[in-house]
């Protein structure tokens, strides 16, 4: 893969410390952009959709 971005997120501060995600029709790459050049996660597409719609949903606290 090799149309790497970076988060959004990453700004002023923080931009050299972030993960970087690559696209493909059926996966999703991960890597720290700190060191590109290691070994990456790959993730099939619905599994990683879950992941971030998990990220989004609000938690409960109980006690």
């Amino acid at each position: 893969m090799d149309n790497w971005r970076k988060s959004s997120y990453s700004g002023p501060g923080d931009g050299n410390e972030c993960v970087e995600i690559a696209t493909s029709p059926t996966h999703i790459a991960v890597r720290d952009s700190k060191t590109p050049t290691t070994r990456t996660l790959t993730f099939p597409v619905p599994a990683f959709t879950a992941f971030i719609d998990a990220l989004k949903r609000p938690t409960r606290v109980t006690q």
